[in-house]
């Protein structure tokens, strides 16, 4: 089995997917090991110069001037560890957390956090069993994720829910079936397994990675639709030359991906401006999903710990605060939406009718058929529904533990909205190439490359429309094979994008 070496580096996304599927092993580095303990002995001389050391002779939150002895210390720290265990709702899925853990791992390696190697070892030893927290999704205001973190180290001690061999089970039960022994948590140890962020910023990796797969997808539709309405190609000739860097770097994808198939040029001075403008929507796209992957690549090998040990001295810390992560996926958030509102005014052409006397609805010459009229508002309802989620969460006030814990970021909220968005343009992608096809099908053109590919996709889900049917199970047959991994490698190997495919690891794991 092939391992991943975690030695406090920022993580990429080929490593993050090796580890969220358990087919490698995860290993820590000898040297980030040893920053661990060199961080350990740190805290454990100011625990012995009886200094006050947050979360590990204290209270938390409102209750920080609480004091403990040392004969509450072992009670206080597993209740903790109990108490942040207090998400709800549906888990994330197993491939999610086993990157969080392997995020947690990594970020303790830097060996600010003063937590013990025991605690690394046992982080370690979930993703060595393959024994999985159930990480129930709700309960983080993106300020240390302590109600999802809280649910692993809760796992460590021997309590909660994992998944082993595909079975939910009780903790409890698989530590005893496989001779595992709960932790006995040391000083700082409780907070050091809960007050990090990385289930949120997992999430937000698993996230963008899936809006970087969409766009690829779009970004074929977009040609498809493009030469179904028979556009013009001389704009995204031009942004090759005037367009900012990674619009030039689209334009180019689009004119050598359609250069071997000849399409009847429909356009009237110039093209509309969802045709005309691909390069400049689908450029600042790539840039900026590109932008938001390396902020949270970066986040995966920083200490976001509170309080951390620096230099032998423990000093308080408002690391935990992931507002870095959270602006970048609202930014993102604001993307999709300029991507859905482009896919829509393309279907919004393609169903118009007009452009090379194409059909109104796309109905058949002597067909009696309403046509793709009414799943036009289909693509509509997708698109407010990625728009409605644009306004921004991160400024919103929320005070709490006696007003001491006056800041938060939100991103688990954050990206569970970004989640939604990638969600509906998977849906418009099948919706815009049922009706690329359809046209194609009418005009009796017959696609090349990628877009070939794509009209024969969409035939093995929906075929002709002749007359009316309920197009919903189609639709969604139709997304899925779209989304699906063997879909995405055939367009990256017949029309790669340099750079963005590879960053991104959209190629299947060798």
């Amino acid at each position: 089995m092939t391992t991943v070496l975690l030695d406090a580096k920022p993580l990429d996304f080929a490593a993050l997917d090796a580890i969220g599927s358990g087919a490698v092993a995860v290993a820590m580095s000898p040297e980030g090991m040893a920053r661990v303990r060199e961080g350990r002995r740190g805290l454990e001389a100011a625990i012995t110069r009886g200094e006050t050391i947050y979360g590990a002779n204290t209270g938390v939150g409102a209750m920080k001037d609480t004091d403990w002895s040392d004969d509450e210390l072992g009670q206080f720290n597993l209740g903790l560890v109990h108490a942040h265990h207090f998400g709800t709702g549906a888990p994330f899925p197993i491939p999610t957390v086993r990157k969080a853990i392997a995020i947690r791992i990594n970020t303790a390696l830097t060996g600010y956090s003063g937590c013990s190697p025991q605690l690394v070892e046992a982080f370690a030893a979930l993703l060595a069993r393959d024994v999985i927290p159930v990480v129930r999704r709700t309960g983080s205001i993106g300020c240390a994720d302590i109600g999802l973190m809280g649910q692993i180290g809760s796992v460590l001690t021997g309590v909660g829910e994992v998944y082993y061999r595909g079975l939910r089970r009780k903790t409890a039960d698989v530590f005893a079936e496989l001779g595992m022994v709960p932790i006995k948590l040391a000083p700082r140890d409780a907070l050091a397994s809960l007050s990090v962020n990385g289930v949120g910023y997992a999430a937000s990796a698993v996230a963008v990675r899936d809006a970087a797969r969409v766009l690829r997808v779009l970004m074929a539709t977009a040609l498809m639709s493009s030469a179904t309405l028979g556009a013009a190609r001389a704009p995204w000739r031009s942004a090759v030359t005037v367009g900012c860097t990674t619009q030039s770097k689209i334009g180019r994808w689009l004119t050598e991906t359609s250069a071997d198939w000849q399409w009847n040029d429909a356009s009237h001075v110039q093209d509309p401006l969802s045709l005309r403008m691909l390069p400049q929507i689908f450029g600042v796209a790539v840039a900026e999903i590109s932008r938001i992957g390396a902020v949270i690549l970066k986040a995966t090998g920083r200490s976001d710990d509170n309080p951390v040990v620096v230099e032998g001295e423990v000093l308080t810390s408002g690391g935990s605060l992931p507002l870095e992560v959270a602006i970048a996926m609202q930014a993102g958030q604001l993307v999709i939406a300029h991507v859905a509102r482009n896919v829509f005014n393309r279907c919004v052409l393609l169903a118009n009718g007009g452009r090379r006397d194409l059909p109104v609805n796309l109905v058949p010459g002597g067909a009696v058929a309403t046509g793709f009229g009414p799943a036009l508002k289909l693509v509509g309802d997708l698109y407010m529904r990625v728009t409605s989620m644009t306004a921004a969460l991160s400024p919103q006030s929320l005070v709490v533990a006696g007003g001491i814990e006056d800041e938060a970021a939100f991103l688990p909220l954050i990206v569970e909205r970004f989640e939604r968005q990638v969600e509906a343009l998977k849906r418009m992608a099948a919706l815009e190439a049922m009706f690329a096809a359809q046209g194609n099908d009418i005009l009796g053109d017959r696609p090349e490359g990628i877009a070939r590919m794509l009209q024969e996709v969409t035939r093995a889900h929906s075929a002709f429309y002749r007359s009316d049917r309920p197009l919903s199970s189609e639709v969604e047959a139709l997304e899925e094979d779209l989304a699906a991994q063997g879909t995405l490698a055939r367009i990256v190997a017949e029309a790669p994008l340099e750079g963005f495919d590879s960053f991104f690891a959209l190629s299947p794991i060798a």
